[in-house]
């Protein structure tokens, strides 16, 4: 059975910093390009930054890029969201999701058809 389990999340003060894991199970993902996307209350799924099968190329969101960094480590098979200089508005659930292909390139935004396999989420809220 497949799993992606995320952790790290909590309520944090603005200004502050979190490191959001996604540990992966039941099959490999080291061919895969994999996400970490949001969800705020009340607003629709938006994509935060994205990392191709092998770590050398990285995409952010412009409301993130600069405070986030994706990485990953294919031997432990886990992805992580490196969160600085946290906002009010990272405020959301965050999930970590894999994709069917190997590269993000040209579909650099939330697409559900994309992704093979994702988590069930982990709260980030952010306080003033």
């Amino acid at each position: 059975q497949v799993q992606m389990v995320e952790s790290g999340g909590g309520l944090v003060q603005a200004g502050g910093s979190l490191r959001l894991s996604c540990s992966a199970s039941g099959r490999t993902f080291s061919s895969n390009a994999m996400d970490w996307f949001r969800q705020a209350p009340g607003k629709e799924r938006e994509l935060v930054a994205a990392i191709n099968w092998i770590g050398d190329m990285t995409y952010y969101a412009d409301s993130v890029k600069g405070r986030f960094t994706i990485s990953r480590d294919n031997a432990k098979n886990t992805l992580y969201l490196q969160m600085a200089s946290l906002r009010p508005e990272d405020t959301a659930v965050y999930y970590c999701a894999a994709r069917f292909a190997p590269d993000y390139r040209g579909k650099e935004y939330y697409d559900a058809t994309a992704y093979a396999y994702w988590g069930q989420g982990t709260q980030v809220t952010v306080s003033t």
